[in-house]
C-alpha cells in the first residue's frame, strides 16, 4: 500500500482507540474465560478466539492497520466452526456469530480511518461495501429472532371432519372437557378460516387478585367447567364461582376463607347431576356402578366439589351456591381425618377432585422435601350424593378398604396423588397419576410398598377402590420425577387398522406413555437403560430405568457443551464452564454431595396441564418446558428443622433441610450469569404427534420474551424463544390448537394441522390456565374461555375471565 501524508484528527484519533481497547479487553475476557473452560476439559475455541480479539484490539491501539485481516482469519474460522458444531440450528448459531458480526461490522466501518491514520489510501468504497454486507447479515439475523423457529416434518389430518348433531359437544363438565379428558372441543364453530375474527365477548373480574403480599403463594391455574348456561370457576383463594356462560353475569358465588399461604391455588372443579342417567360398564369383568339413592329428596340433585386448599372436600348446589346438607357434615368433609399431623402446607389440595360414575374421588398433595415423617398419601372415594367414605387406598397398606379405627392412622410418608385423575366408564376404573414417597431425592428408609408404588400410573375399581394394575415409570425416584398429569383416554390405532382401547400421558422426564386401559402393558415400545448409581451411604439405586422409546421423547435429549447457549459469547462461554463442572450422565443422573445437573428438572419435562387430543385426527398435543436444575446434597446435622413446605425452593433457590435424613439439598436453576438457561432454545414448546405413527407432525416454540424481565425490566421484545409453560392447551374440532399458560401476555390459536400460529389475543396479564370451548344454549354461539391471573414468573397479577367469541352477523 501507498503511504499518504494525511493522517486523522487527535479526537478520531482517540475513538479508535477505545474501539481497540474495548476489543482487546473483550479478547482477555474470552481467554481467561476460555484458559478456565480448557481446565475443566471443555473447547479451545474462546481461548483461541479470544487472543485473536486480543491482537486485532491491540493492533488498533498502535496504530497498525492489520487488525481486520487478523480478525477476519479468526472470524471465518467461527464460522466454520459454528457450523460445524451447531449445524443449521438458528439460535445455536446466533449465539456463535451475532455478536462477532457486530464485531466485524464495526472494523469494516472503521478500516478507511485505521489505514488514513497510517498514512495509507483509505479504500472507502470497499470497506464500506463490504460493511454493507456485514449490516445487511446482521440485519437478517435480527429478522430471524422474531421468527419461529420449529420442526415441520409432516401436516396433521386436523379440521376436515365436519361437527354433526349427534356428534356436538353439549357440555364442558369435566376437568378435561368429556370422560375422556382429552381436552378436546367437538365444535367447528370458531374455525382456521375464520378465528382472526374472534373477539371479546365478555370479561368477568372475579374480585380475587392472587397477590402475594404477606408471604403467601397464590397463582391462579384454574380450569372453568361449563354446564347449560353456567360457568363455573375457582378462585386461587377457593371461591367457587357461577357465571352466565353467554354474558358473564354473575350467578353465585360461596367463599372459603383460609389462613393457609402456602401453595395457594384451585385448578379446577367438579361436577356431577343426580338427574343423569348413570352410564354402566362394558368392559370384560368390570364392576357396576351403585346407582344413587335418590328415594328421598335430594338436597342439590346437580352439584359442584372442590378440595378447599385445606383438604377439604365440598359439595355445592350448582344452581344455588349453597352448601349441600346431606353431603358429609353439611357439606363438608375433612379430608385430614386418620392422618396424623396433616396441617397446611404439610398437606392439601392442588387438583379437582373426581366424579368417577357415583363415587367423587380425591388424592391429596404432600409437601415435597420436607420430612421423612409426612402424612400419607392415601386415595379416597367418597359416595356422590351422601359422601360416605365407600373406600380408602393407602399405598402403605394396598389391601386396606377401611379407615383407620379412632387410634390409628393411614400409614405415614406414602406415595401421593396430587395431579388430576381420569375416570373410564367403559371399565369403571380410576385412573391415578401417582408420585413419589415425601422425601425425594433421598430414598434410604422407603419401603417395599414406596417403591412400587411410587411414580406408577395406577388403575383402580371406582366402585370398590380395589387395585387393577400399576405401571411404573421410573423406579426408585430421586428426581422427583412424579406421574404429574391426568391421563387422557383414546382408541389407539394399531398398525392392522383396530384400535385398543388406551391411556396416554407425559412426564416430567419427557417421556410420552401409551398404555392398554385394562391391563396397564405398554402399547408402544418401552426399554429398560442402564444408568449410573451415585454415592450417597445404603441409597438402594435403581441400575435401569424406563425409556419411552416408542414415542417421541421431548426435550429429553442428552446434553453436551455444544448445546449450552448464551445471548452473548461471555453468556455461552460461561454455561459452558459451568456445565463442565457438573456430574452429567443424562437423564436419570443421581443426586450426590457433589454438584450434578438434572434435565429436564423437577419442573419438567410435562407437568399437570396435560395433553390435548383430536380424535378425529389421532393427533395428540404435548406441550413441555426445558428447564434444567443442578443438584447438591450437603450433610447436615442431626434434628435439623424441617422447611416451610414452600416448594419455591424447588424451582430456584436455597438449601433446604431433609428432616430425619443426614442431608439437605440445594437445587437451584441451569442458568447463565444473565439469567436465562444455560441450554439452547426452545425453553418450551408445543408438539404435535400423529399417534398412528407415533412420530413428530410438528413442532413450535410457546411464548415470547416480551413479558420477562430483565433485571427488573420488561424486555418488551416478542422473540419467539419458545417459554417454560405450566398449563395445557385445547384443540378443536375446527382444526385449531388454543394455548396460554406461557410467560407472555397472549391467548394464541395455532392451525393444528400446521402449527403456525394463525391468531392471538393480548390478555391484560398472562395466564396458567388451560382455555375451554362451548356454544352458548341460548345464543348458538361457539365461545372461548382463559381464566388470566398471572404468569408464573412475572410479578403481574389479574383476576380476569375473558371469553372469545365471533362477532354477530346481521
Amino acid at each position: 500500500m501507498k503511504r499518504e501524508k494525511t493522517g486523522v484528527s487527535a479526537p478520531v484519533r482517540l475513538v479508535l482507540i477505545l474501539i481497540g481497547a474495548v476489543i482487546a479487553l473483550l479478547g482477555l475476557g474470552l481467554v481467561i474465560g476460555g484458559g478456565m473452560l480448557i481446565g475443566r476439559g471443555g473447547s479451545w475455541y474462546y481461548l483461541l478466539m479470544g487472543l485473536a480479539l486480543l491482537a486485532t484490539g491491540v493492533e488498533i491501539v498502535r496504530g497498525g492497520v492489520m487488525a481486520l485481516a487478523i480478525y477476519l482469519v479468526a472470524f471465518l474460522a467461527t464460522v466454520i466452526w459454528a457450523f460445524w458444531e451447531a449445524g443449521l440450528d438458528f439460535w445455536a448459531l446466533h449465539a456463535r456469530l451475532f455478536a462477532f458480526l457486530c464485531i466485524l461490522f464495526v472494523l469494516l466501518l472503521i478500516q478507511p480511518l485505521l489505514l488514513k491514520r497510517a498514512g495509507y489510501q483509505s479504500r472507502k468504497g470497499l470497506s464500506l461495501g463490504a460493511a454493507g454486507i456485514a449490516l445487511l447479515a446482521i440485519v437478517g439475523m435480527t429478522w430471524g429472532m422474531f421468527q419461529p423457529h420449529g420442526i415441520h416434518n409432516a401436516v396433521a389430518d386436523t379440521g376436515k371432519t365436519p361437527v354433526t348433531d349427534a356428534t356436538r359437544q353439549q357440555n364442558w363438565d369435566h376437568y378435561g372437557s368429556g370422560g375422556d379428558q382429552n381436552r378436546f372441543a367437538a365444535l367447528d364453530q370458531i374455525n382456521r378460516d375464520n378465528v382472526d375474527e374472534l373477539e371479546v365477548a365478555w370479561t368477568f373480574r372475579t374480585g380475587e387478585t392472587p397477590i402475594n403480599t404477606d408471604g403467601s403463594s397464590l397463582e391462579d391455574q384454574n380450569t372453568p367447567l361449563q354446564v347449560g348456561n353456567s360457568v363455573y370457576l375457582c378462585t386461587a383463594s377457593n371461591t367457587v364461582i357461577s357465571v352466565d356462560a353467554t354474558t358473564g353475569d354473575e350467578q353465585w358465588r360461596h367463599e372459603f376463607p383460609t389462613d393457609t399461604k402456602t401453595w395457594v391455588r384451585c385448578r379446577g372443579l367438579a361436577y356431577f347431576d343426580a338427574d343423569q342417567p348413570l352410564t354402566q360398564p362394558q368392559a370384560p369383568d368390570s364392576t357396576p356402578v351403585t346407582p344413587v339413592d335418590t328415594s328421598t329428596d335430594t338436597a342439590c340433585p346437580r352439584r359442584v366439589f372442590m378440595n378447599t386448599i385445606d383438604a377439604q372436600l365440598v359439595a355445592l348446589n350448582a344452581d344455588t351456591g349453597e352448601l349441600c346438607a346431606d353431603f358429609g357434615d353439611e357439606g363438608t368433609i375433612d379430608l385430614k381425618q386418620h392422618l396424623g399431623n396433616a396441617e397446611s402446607p404439610l398437606y392439601s389440595m392442588t387438583s379437582p377432585p373426581l366424579v368417577a360414575g357415583t363415587t367423587v374421588v380425591v388424592g391429596g398433595r404432600v409437601a415435597d422435601n420436607v420430612a421423612l415423617d409426612m402424612p400419607g398419601g392415601v386415595m379416597r372415594g367418597f359416595d356422590v350424593i351422601t359422601g360416605e367414605m365407600k373406600w380408602a387406598f393407602d399405598p402403605g397398606n394396598p389391601e386396606q378398604r377401611e379407615a383407620p379405627s379412632d387410634n390409628e392412622i393411614y400409614a405415614r410418608s406414602t406415595p401421593n396423588v396430587w395431579a388430576p385423575m381420569t375416570f373410564d366408564a367403559w371399565s369403571n376404573t380410576v385412573f391415578m397419576p401417582v408420585g413419589s414417597a415425601a422425601i425425594d431425592l433421598w430414598g434410604v428408609d422407603r419401603s417395599p410398598e414406596d417403591e412400587a408404588y411410587g411414580a406408577t400410573m395406577l388403575a383402580l375399581d371406582a366402585t370398590t377402590g380395589d387395585e387393577k394394575w400399576r405401571y411404573q415409570t421410573v423406579h426408585h425416584d430421586l428426581w422427583d420425577f412424579d406421574v404429574p398429569m391426568q391421563p387422557t383416554l383414546i382408541d389407539f390405532p394399531e398398525e392392522d387398522g383396530s384400535t385398543t382401547p388406551a391411556l396416554t400421558f407425559g412426564t416430567k422426564a419427557g417421556q410420552i406413555f401409551v398404555l392398554d386401559r385394562l391391563t396397564g402393558e405398554p402399547l408402544t415400545e418401552v426399554v429398560e437403560k442402564d444408568v449410573k448409581p451415585a454415592s450417597i451411604p445404603n441409597e438402594n439405586y435403581a441400575l435401569k430405568q424406563p425409556l419411552s422409546v416408542g414415542m417421541p421423547q421431548i426435550g429429553a435429549q442428552t446434553l453436551t457443551e455444544a448445546d449450552m447457549w448464551g445471548a452473548t459469547p461471555f453468556d455461552q462461554l460461561m454455561c459452558r464452564y459451568i456445565f463442565k463442572g457438573y456430574r452429567y450422565e443424562g437423564l436419570y443422573t443421581a443426586p450426590d454431595t457433589d454438584y450434578s445437573l438434572s434435565f429436564p428438572g423437577s419442573l419438567g419435562g410435562m407437568n399437570w396441564g396435560g395433553v390435548s387430543y383430536d380424535p378425529t385426527a389421532d393427533t395428540l398435543y404435548v406441550n413441555d418446558m426445558r428447564l434444567g436444575l443442578y443438584v447438591h446434597m450437603e450433610p447436615q446435622d442431626e434434628g435439623a428443622e424441617a422447611s416451610d413446605g414452600d416448594e419455591s425452593v424447588n424451582a430456584g433457590m436455597g438449601a433446604v433441610p431433609l428432616k430425619g435424613t443426614p442431608y439437605s439439598v440445594i437445587k437451584d436453576r441451569f442458568l447463565s450469569p444473565l439469567g436465562i438457561p444455560c441450554q439452547e432454545p426452545p425453553f418450551g414448546t408445543l408438539t404435535s404427534i400423529d399417534m398412528q405413527t407415533r412420530s413428530v407432525n410438528w413442532e413450535v416454540p410457546l411464548g415470547t420474551v416480551q413479558d420477562t424481565e430483565l433485571f427488573g425490566t420488561k424486555m418488551q421484545l416478542p422473540i419467539p424463544i419458545g417459554m417454560p409453560t405450566i398449563g395445557g392447551s385445547m384443540t378443536t374440532q375446527g382444526g385449531l390448537t388454543f394455548f396460554a399458560a406461557t410467560q407472555d401476555n397472549w391467548l394464541r390459536a395455532f392451525d393444528s394441522a400446521t402449527g403456525e400460529e394463525i391468531w392471538k389475543a393480548r390478555l391484560p396479564v398472562g395466564s396458567q390456565g388451560t382455555p375451554i370451548s362451548y356454544i352458548s344454549p341460548e345464543t348458538g354461539k361457539q365461545y372461548v374461555i382463559i381464566s388470566a391471573g398471572g404468569a408464573r414468573q412475572s410479578p403481574d397479577r389479574g383476576d380476569y375471565v375473558i371469553a372469545y367469541a365471533l362477532p354477530d352477523t346481521n
